[in-house]
């Protein structure tokens, strides 16, 4: 263990920051709650240490209480120590949880950097991505606005934002949500800190930039020393960058070790159940059904359920195409349009899952949004149960919306923060005026047993929640209609592995029972690959490549399908990818001028249903 000297001097083996019986309490209605109790660990420098555990273990806290923030949540440190090392020049070895505010700003940001989980609610929708960037590295660096435009220019370019000049000069709205996280993740490193914070910095990225972030938060911790706090529920994330795993579970330690102890030879139940509840890509090899995921303390999968036997298909979509304009000029004119979704047809059969994967920005949620047309689309069809939804007007439109729901990609921004989760969950109930009022919280309370959130939530608000129990409410929402068709956008990418696989065992047993037909839009390739009944692979507004789960996984045509599928990290600490092995290219720009219309999309059929993009 690390010393240090009475008269404050480092010794040779000081960790960069340690936390010594750390306990948190939050104050609620009904009385305190200990968000977590008796923590200790040490990060060294240039070391990264992965924390893991099920949504709402603690997790989270750890790394808010090393920050101070936790107290802006409404936690506070009820004991232990923070010890961080700000070096020999600045001060040497304080205790944070006792400094000043003005201390703290100055260490916050400068010398620990913070990822977020949510981008949206750590950009400020007022001001631009530019003046976001540039504010910290004017502050802490004291650098010209020139100088600091530069360097916030080289951050974009080094978290591939494609058009990095033109990104400078956006609002966060909008950015895809997979761009607000690369933001986010350039914010935090613009201070070159010594110690950066990262909690679930890729829960928002598609595989292959997710390969880039991970290969670039390593690149730097070899570059400069810099030690890594990882907060994280993906086993296949920890195996690619952890030095060594503290594993959480209910606010305590439950243990801790080198990442190949940790994966080789966990000794504790529940860190055994978490890793056998991680999806593999291949795991569903030669299996013509999705198969329920691996619940913690099962025994294995039950069989899976195949397609529907009518083959009836719920929805049709035929040439759509969605593009967004980008005003330019005093008069704020048109000068281009974004091409976001470009000519994209395919069908999702009753009771089954078409999945689309794809990079951050190819227009996979658009094209989502697009068929609940909660984006007009500029042309095309989309057929929901045989009638064509483009051509209602807005009272069919409202009672459509009956047939079909949307799982968000955010939880915290498509949840109200000044209402109660019960009552959130029933205004679907209201708008529609299904039932009384005892029909309705009787049926809230259901869907509540059925998302596994205790009824004790019924009366919290959204931020009384851990990132996870938000999407379920989210979810429950959703289901709360019986709707014939669900557009889950990212519905389980804030979900731990364990909350992951009941959240889709859940949508799954929904699918069979109910027959609903489901839209996954995801960048899990894991997940995917065991949910799915089809598959779709977006690139730059088009379909590259769709087809059966099999013939995608198995026997992929198109090289962006092979690239997506080499970029997904292995759960095997032994097997990491390094940086060579991720060859992608820029992506090329969506924006094109006025008047652009490119050509339509021509497949080519290589086996019976699995169609491939023609090259031009």
């Amino acid at each position: 263990m690390a010393h240090v000297a009475l008269n404050g001097d480092l010794m040779l083996d000081q960790p960069l920051a340690s936390l010594r019986q750390l306990r948190v309490e939050f104050q609620t209605k009904d009385g305190p709650v200990v968000g977590v109790e008796d923590i200790s660990f040490d990060i060294n420098p240039g070391e990264t240490v992965c924390v893991v555990g099920e949504s709402g273990s603690g997790k989270s806290v750890s790394s808010l209480s090393l920050m101070r923030l936790v107290e802006f949540g409404g936690g506070e440190i009820a004991g232990g120590q923070l010890l961080f090392d700000r070096g020999q020049n600045s001060g040497g070895v304080l205790d944070v949880s006792k400094v000043g505010d003005g201390l703290m700003r100055q260490i916050r940001g400068n010398e620990i950097g913070m990822i977020f989980q949510e981008p949206m609610t750590s950009l400020n929708p007022v001001f631009t991505v530019g003046r976001q960037l540039t504010e910290g590295l004017r502050v802490h660096k004291g650098m010209s606005q020139e100088k600091a435009n530069k360097r916030a220019l080289e951050l974009l370019r080094q978290v591939r934002i494609p058009e990095p000049e033109r990104r400078l000069q956006q609002y966060p709205h909008e950015l895809s949500g997979g761009m607000r996280q690369r933001v986010v993740i350039a914010m935090a490193l613009a201070c070159e800190p010594r110690l950066l914070i990262a909690d679930e910095p890729t829960t928002a990225l598609d595989v292959t930039i997710q390969a880039e972030i991970l290969a670039l938060i390593d690149r730097l911790k070899r570059e400069t020393g810099t030690a890594v706090l990882f907060i994280t529920h993906d086993m296949a994330v920890v195996a690619q960058m952890a030095d060594r795993v503290v594993v959480m579970f209910r606010g305590h330690k439950v243990e801790e070790g080198t990442v190949e102890q940790i994966f080789e030879n966990p000794t504790h139940d529940y860190t055994k159940a978490l890793l056998a509840a991680v999806p593999k890509l291949g795991d569903m090899q030669g299996k013509d059904a999705p198969e329920p995921m691996r619940l913690m303390g099962d025994g294995g999968p039950s069989k899976g359920r195949a397609p529907s036997a009518e083959d009836k298909v719920l929805l049709d979509v035929k040439n759509l195409v969605t593009r967004f304009p980008v005003t330019g000029g005093f008069f704020r004119r048109t000068v281009a349009n974004v091409h976001a979704v470009e000519d994209v047809s395919f069908q999702v059969k009753s009771g089954q899952t078409l999945s689309l994967v794809g990079e951050s920005g190819c227009g996979k949620s658009s094209c989502g949004r697009s068929i609940l047309r909660l984006v007009e689309p500029v042309s095309g069809e989309v057929w929901l149960d045989g009638e064509n939804i483009i051509d209602f007007d807005t009272e069919q439109l409202r009672l459509a919306r009956r047939e079909m729901q949307m799982i968000f990609q955010d939880p915290f921004a498509s949840l109200n923060p000044q209402m109660r989760l019960s009552d959130q969950v029933a205004e679907p109930l209201l708008n529609y005026d299904i039932g009384n009022a005892t029909e309705r919280a009787d049926r809230v309370a259901a869907l509540f047993d059925r998302v596994e959130l205790p009824r004790s939530f019924l009366r919290r608000f959204p931020h009384e929640l851990s990132g996870g129990q938000r999407q379920r409410i989210a979810i429950a929402r959703a289901l709360s209609l019986n709707p014939k068709l669900i557009v889950a956008d990212e519905a389980v990418s804030a979900l731990d592995v364990s909350v992951q696989a009941q959240v889709l065992n859940l949508l799954m047993e929904l699918q069979a029972d109910l027959g609903i037909s489901m839209l996954f839009i995801s960048h899990d390739m894991a997940v995917v690959e065991r949910v799915s009944h089809a598959v779709g692979v977006m690139y730059l507004g088009r379909i590259v490549e769709i087809g059966p789960r099999s013939a995608i996984f198995e026997d992929p045509r198109h090289e962006y399908t092979r690239s997506l599928l080499s970029a997904v990290p292995v759960a095997d600490p032994r097997r990491r990818k390094s940086e060579k092995d991720l060859n992608f290219k820029p992506i090329p720009s969506p924006i094109f001028p006025v008047g652009h219309e490119p050509g339509p999309s021509i497949y080519d059929e290589v086996t019976p249903g699995h169609f491939v993009l023609k090259t031009a």
